[in-house]
């Protein structure tokens, strides 16, 4: 499937937030997985389609406020991602990541 088709789509049957399409919908009318329709999406907004999306789903965006709110949503889940990170970066302090040394000259001192 090509990204064209899904904006297409989008545009041509869920303009605006209160026509938006679940992952699901997406998936059963193009016989897709969802993690290919959020790769086609991630790439429809990277090339500068307004494809936004809420809790209802996504949608071609019928005005700039839609498009910003999907911005304001993203840049939350963006935060929270970093903050799993400094998290996981800090969990790291609880592995024993020194290797055992052993003295050069042999032996263990006796």
């Amino acid at each position: 499937m090509d990204k064209k088709r899904l904006a297409d789509h989008l545009q041509k049957y869920h303009l605006g937030a209160q026509n938006a399409a679940t992952s699901r919908e997406l998936e059963c009318t193009f016989g897709v997985k969802g993690i290919e329709i959020r790769h086609l999406v991630n790439g429809l907004r990277r090339d500068g389609v307004p494809i936004a999306s809420d809790g209802n789903g996504y949608y071609y965006a019928s005005a700039a406020q839609e498009v910003q709110a999907t911005i304001a949503h993203l840049t939350h889940r963006i935060s929270g991602i970093a903050a799993a990170i400094r998290g996981l970066t800090r969990s790291l302090d609880a592995f024993d990541t020194a290797q055992t040394c052993l003295p050069l000259e042999g032996g263990d001192g006796l």
